[in-house]
């Protein structure tokens, strides 16, 4: 038996005849008739064992975008029930308002919905629905919890969709372009011309030209059925907070940003998440498949506090990829752990595969880096900008190893990537 918030006020109550008539039975009698009371409307309270909860949720969101939870609660006793129902989730799903007043008849169902506004990726499995019953004076309630199981997969938001339009105009205008008259690796056959002057001889196609009895030339465009490998770093570094948010987030958002750009560019792209060991993989989807599979596969990556296994990456490169291919890896431009560990992996994978390492760097640096305001301030300015040139020399003996380097703010990692990725398209490196 819960006593009421009434119960307790009518208790108080009884303080007026007590006062009026001073005697221990006085006050005897008055709690007796309180707790007789709470007794009567707790025997008169419909069971909460009649009580049947469904909830049912959407299957995925986005995260910052809003969902909802329905509770069907059904009432299977002879009494009427009136209850308060409590929609417990974790505090990430944002449930705000998950208390709700209803009132059922005996054989019938009401249902109850809560606004959820959910604050991180991943699962967001529900707790138990608590139903209070109440009796028909308001002073004594039953109480049970009931499971009813449920599960929201929150998705990675994808903010950097709004950068896709612009990149695919520069890649229609990419693609509109003359024909590559040069063969060589990355580009495929598109027509026959005829040859003028200044066009590589290499480029005769000698049968048709002794067919058609005028000097032709075969013209040749950048492949459209390229492999992308894009390697997201889910280890220690990802775990930094870059702003209000951990750097795997901003990676998150890169390889989504460059997934969309280049399977609408006639790529294959294929995505493995790796610290230790590898966390999730995403592989043989393409179109509207693969951005659903990368946003499911993805939704549940949390940054590790482990040490990403440079073994793990060489071997994954080396069992997915069979020619080249444009290898992408969103890692921390930290000088120590490129150092020590990925600077001789990556020029490796760099002789055999176009390899681009990108980076989410902290403004809060470039913030350090300009303040003079005081003593402390310029000591602090000091330490960043050493930083900042350890990192610059680390990016300078990454590119001398054939590795392009993208190092931008999180907001803007993901278009940087995006203009990369053109970039090399334009000039026939894919």
């Amino acid at each position: 038996m819960i006593p009421s918030t009434r119960a307790a006020l009518v208790t108080a109550l009884g303080a007026v005849p007590v006062g009026l008539w001073p005697r221990l039975s006085t006050l005897a009698l008055w709690g007796g008739l309180v707790v007789l009371a709470c007794v009567l409307d707790w025997l008169l309270a419909a069971s909460p064992r009649d009580v049947r909860v469904e909830r049912s949720v959407p299957g995925s969101v986005r995260l910052g975008e809003p969902a909802t939870s329905t509770v069907t609660v059904t009432n299977t006793g002879r009494r009427r029930l009136r209850a308060l129902v409590r929609d417990a989730w974790p505090p990430s799903a944002g449930a705000a308002e998950n208390r709700h007043r209803v009132t059922v008849p005996a054989g019938e169902r009401r249902r109850v919905r809560t606004a959820l506004l959910p604050t991180r990726r991943g699962e967001r499995p529900a707790d138990q629905v608590t139903v209070r019953s109440s009796g028909p004076l308001g002073m004594a309630a039953r109480q049970r919890s009931l499971p009813a199981p449920a599960s929201l997969r929150v998705l990675p938001p994808f903010h950097s969709r709004r950068h896709l339009p612009s990149r695919l105009a520069r890649l229609r205008e990419i693609d509109g372009r003359a024909a590559v008259l040069v063969r060589g690796q990355g580009t495929e056959f598109d027509s026959l011309r005829e040859y003028v002057i200044g066009d590589d001889v290499r480029a005769i196609d000698w049968r048709a030209t002794a067919r058609r009895a005028d000097v032709v030339v075969r013209t040749w465009r950048p492949e459209r059925d390229r492999r992308v490998l894009v390697v997201l770093d889910v280890a220690r570094l990802s775990a930094a907070r870059l702003g209000d948010a951990p750097r795997l987030d901003a990676q998150i958002e890169a390889a989504l940003l460059l997934a969309a750009l280049a399977t609408r560019a006639g790529d294959r792209v294929d995505l493995v998440a790796i610290d230790s060991q590898v966390r999730a993989r995403v592989t043989g989807e393409s179109g509207p498949r693969l951005m659903s599979a990368l946003a499911q596969s993805l939704s549940g990556v949390e940054p590790s506090l482990v040490e990403l296994s440079t073994v793990t990456v060489t071997q994954v490169v080396r069992d997915s990829l069979s020619q080249r291919a444009l290898v992408v890896l969103l890692t921390a431009l930290e000088p120590s752990a490129i150092t020590t560990g990925l600077l001789p992996v990556v020029g490796a994978i760099a002789h055999d595969h176009t390899v681009v390492l990108a980076s989410a760097a902290d403004p809060e640096v470039a913030e350090l880096r300009a303040d003079r305001s005081s003593a402390d301030a310029v000591y602090d300015a000091a330490a960043a900008e050493r930083a900042a040139l350890e990192r610059d020399a680390v990016a300078v003996r990454l590119r001398r190893r054939g590795v392009e380097v993208v190092e931008a703010t999180p907001e803007e990692l993901a278009p940087a990537l995006a203009d990369t990725y053109l970039a090399l398209k334009a000039a026939g490196r894919l």
